[in-house]
Protein backbone atom coordinates (compact mmCIF):
# COMPACT_ATOMS: atom_id res chain seq x y z
CA UNK A 1 0.00 0.00 0.00
CA UNK A 2 1.50 3.15 -0.96
CA UNK A 3 1.68 6.67 1.30
CA UNK A 4 -0.83 8.87 -0.06
CA UNK A 5 -0.51 13.17 0.60
CA UNK A 6 -3.47 15.47 0.16
CA UNK A 7 -2.91 16.79 -3.17
CA UNK A 8 -4.73 20.32 -2.11
CA UNK A 9 -2.60 21.17 0.29
CA UNK A 10 0.40 20.24 -1.71
CA UNK A 11 3.86 21.19 -0.30
CA UNK A 12 2.74 22.60 1.95
CA UNK A 13 1.37 19.72 4.28
CA UNK A 14 3.82 17.18 2.82
CA UNK A 15 6.08 15.87 5.73
CA UNK A 16 8.63 16.94 7.94
CA UNK A 17 12.23 17.77 7.15
CA UNK A 18 14.50 20.72 7.25
CA UNK A 19 17.82 21.01 5.80
CA UNK A 20 20.65 23.69 6.25
CA UNK A 21 24.38 24.57 5.65
CA UNK A 22 26.62 27.27 5.22
CA UNK A 23 28.95 29.09 7.50
CA UNK A 24 27.76 32.15 5.56
CA UNK A 25 26.54 34.87 8.12
CA UNK A 26 27.27 38.13 10.06
CA UNK A 27 30.12 37.97 12.48
CA UNK A 28 28.87 38.70 15.91
CA UNK A 29 28.41 42.06 15.68
CA UNK A 30 26.22 42.62 12.90
CA UNK A 31 24.25 39.61 14.28
CA UNK A 32 23.96 41.32 17.82
CA UNK A 33 21.98 44.25 15.64
CA UNK A 34 20.22 42.38 13.51
CA UNK A 35 18.75 40.04 17.13
CA UNK A 36 17.67 43.50 18.00
CA UNK A 37 15.92 44.26 14.67
CA UNK A 38 14.13 40.83 14.73
CA UNK A 39 12.98 41.02 18.84
CA UNK A 40 11.37 44.41 18.59
CA UNK A 41 9.83 42.79 15.67
CA UNK A 42 11.41 45.50 12.43
CA UNK A 43 12.36 42.16 10.34
CA UNK A 44 14.55 39.13 10.23
CA UNK A 45 17.83 38.19 10.75
CA UNK A 46 20.32 35.92 9.38
CA UNK A 47 22.08 33.33 10.68
CA UNK A 48 24.59 30.18 10.21
CA UNK A 49 23.65 26.66 9.89
CA UNK A 50 24.60 25.42 13.82
CA UNK A 51 23.34 28.98 15.10
CA UNK A 52 20.28 29.06 17.61
CA UNK A 53 17.11 31.27 16.68
CA UNK A 54 16.55 34.31 19.29
CA UNK A 55 13.75 33.23 22.18
CA UNK A 56 10.55 32.72 19.69
CA UNK A 57 7.25 33.07 21.98
CA UNK A 58 4.92 30.09 20.97
CA UNK A 59 1.25 31.87 18.69
CA UNK A 60 -0.76 28.52 20.00
CA UNK A 61 -3.04 29.76 22.75
CA UNK A 62 -2.75 26.65 24.17
CA UNK A 63 1.23 27.15 25.19
CA UNK A 64 0.87 31.12 25.71
CA UNK A 65 3.70 32.43 27.22
CA UNK A 66 6.11 29.70 26.13
CA UNK A 67 9.36 30.64 24.66
CA UNK A 68 11.66 28.05 22.64
CA UNK A 69 14.62 27.99 20.31
CA UNK A 70 14.94 26.61 17.04
CA UNK A 71 18.88 25.80 15.50
CA UNK A 72 18.51 24.07 11.96
CA UNK A 73 22.05 22.44 12.09
CA UNK A 74 22.68 20.45 8.74
CA UNK A 75 20.53 20.57 4.72
CA UNK A 76 20.47 17.70 2.89
CA UNK A 77 18.99 17.11 -0.76
CA UNK A 78 17.85 13.72 -1.64
CA UNK A 79 17.14 12.62 -5.12
CA UNK A 80 14.54 11.53 -7.25
CA UNK A 81 14.82 7.69 -6.37
CA UNK A 82 14.60 8.53 -2.35
CA UNK A 83 11.45 10.33 -3.41
CA UNK A 84 10.65 6.59 -5.30
CA UNK A 85 11.57 4.45 -2.54
CA UNK A 86 9.90 6.41 0.01
CA UNK A 87 6.47 4.85 -0.36
CA UNK A 88 4.72 8.25 -0.81
CA UNK A 89 3.00 8.62 -3.90
CA UNK A 90 2.22 12.21 -5.31
CA UNK A 91 -0.20 13.00 -8.03
CA UNK A 92 1.05 13.80 -11.55
CA UNK A 93 -0.23 17.31 -11.09
CA UNK A 94 2.09 17.91 -8.81
CA UNK A 95 5.31 17.79 -10.60
CA UNK A 96 8.53 16.28 -10.47
CA UNK A 97 9.87 16.35 -6.62
CA UNK A 98 12.94 15.74 -4.79
CA UNK A 99 13.75 15.74 -1.08
CA UNK A 100 15.43 18.20 1.33
CA UNK A 101 16.54 16.71 4.78
CA UNK A 102 16.76 19.29 7.61
CA UNK A 103 18.23 18.65 10.56
CA UNK A 104 17.22 20.55 13.51
CA UNK A 105 17.60 21.32 17.25
CA UNK A 106 14.37 22.06 19.14
CA UNK A 107 14.66 23.59 22.59
CA UNK A 108 12.11 24.72 25.13
CA UNK A 109 13.01 27.63 26.69
CA UNK A 110 10.55 28.42 29.56
CA UNK A 111 6.64 27.95 30.16
CA UNK A 112 4.14 25.51 29.57
CA UNK A 113 5.71 22.17 28.07
CA UNK A 114 5.34 21.49 24.22
CA UNK A 115 4.68 18.95 22.04
CA UNK A 116 7.71 18.67 19.13
CA UNK A 117 5.55 18.86 16.43
CA UNK A 118 4.63 22.47 17.51
CA UNK A 119 7.94 23.95 17.88
CA UNK A 120 8.98 23.40 14.17
CA UNK A 121 5.45 24.10 12.19
CA UNK A 122 6.78 27.23 11.10
CA UNK A 123 9.86 26.26 9.18
CA UNK A 124 9.96 26.68 5.66
CA UNK A 125 12.83 26.00 2.91
CA UNK A 126 13.25 28.49 0.70
CA UNK A 127 14.41 27.80 -3.03
CA UNK A 128 17.24 29.03 -5.54
CA UNK A 129 14.03 30.20 -7.52
CA UNK A 130 12.73 31.87 -4.61
CA UNK A 131 9.56 29.10 -4.15
CA UNK A 132 8.88 28.85 -0.27
CA UNK A 133 7.88 25.21 1.18
CA UNK A 134 6.65 23.87 4.64
CA UNK A 135 7.83 20.33 5.92
CA UNK A 136 5.78 17.36 4.32
CA UNK A 137 2.72 15.86 6.56
CA UNK A 138 1.72 12.77 5.67
CA UNK A 139 -1.67 12.15 6.35
CA UNK A 140 -2.38 8.32 5.96
CA UNK A 141 0.50 5.91 6.35
CA UNK A 142 4.01 6.27 6.55
CA UNK A 143 7.14 7.39 4.48
CA UNK A 144 10.80 6.06 5.43
CA UNK A 145 13.58 8.30 4.50
CA UNK A 146 17.31 7.56 4.15
CA UNK A 147 19.06 8.95 7.62
CA UNK A 148 16.06 11.22 8.19
CA UNK A 149 14.10 8.59 11.14
CA UNK A 150 10.93 9.35 11.51
CA UNK A 151 9.96 11.51 15.25
CA UNK A 152 7.60 11.26 17.75
CA UNK A 153 5.40 14.71 16.90
CA UNK A 154 3.36 14.21 19.78
CA UNK A 155 6.27 14.25 22.81
CA UNK A 156 6.27 16.61 25.09
CA UNK A 157 9.27 18.66 25.80
CA UNK A 158 9.31 20.35 29.32
CA UNK A 159 11.09 23.76 29.43
CA UNK A 160 15.15 23.17 29.34
CA UNK A 161 14.61 20.16 27.49
CA UNK A 162 15.76 19.95 23.90
CA UNK A 163 15.00 17.74 20.47
CA UNK A 164 16.85 16.82 17.63
CA UNK A 165 14.37 16.51 14.59
CA UNK A 166 14.73 15.87 11.27
CA UNK A 167 12.11 17.07 8.63
CA UNK A 168 11.40 16.51 5.16
CA UNK A 169 10.73 19.21 2.64
CA UNK A 170 9.76 18.63 -1.21
CA UNK A 171 11.26 21.09 -3.50
CA UNK A 172 10.72 20.98 -7.40
CA UNK A 173 13.08 19.06 -9.29
CA UNK A 174 16.05 21.50 -10.33
CA UNK A 175 15.43 23.85 -7.79
CA UNK A 176 18.71 23.74 -4.50
CA UNK A 177 17.45 24.74 -1.21
CA UNK A 178 18.76 28.25 -0.63
CA UNK A 179 17.99 28.52 3.22
CA UNK A 180 15.68 27.49 5.92
CA UNK A 181 13.87 30.06 7.07
CA UNK A 182 11.55 30.19 10.34
CA UNK A 183 8.03 32.47 9.55
CA UNK A 184 7.16 35.00 12.13
CA UNK A 185 3.61 35.77 10.99
CA UNK A 186 3.17 37.47 8.40
CA UNK A 187 4.15 41.15 9.22
CA UNK A 188 7.45 40.04 10.24
CA UNK A 189 10.10 39.24 7.82
CA UNK A 190 11.66 35.68 8.34
CA UNK A 191 14.52 34.73 10.58
CA UNK A 192 17.18 32.38 7.86
CA UNK A 193 19.84 30.05 8.05
CA UNK A 194 21.20 30.21 4.28
CA UNK A 195 22.53 26.96 2.51
CA UNK A 196 25.69 27.37 1.51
Amino acid sequence: MRTRVVPALGALVLALILSGCGDTGPDKKDRSASDAAAASGEGGATYRLGEASPPQESAMQKYKGSTFTVTPTKVETGSRADLEASGLELDEGDGAKVPVYVSATLSLKSGKPMAVGDLDDDLVVRTDKGERTRSLIVLMGQATWPNCPAQDTEKRLSARQSESICNVFLIPQGQKPAAVELTQGFTVAPLEWPVG
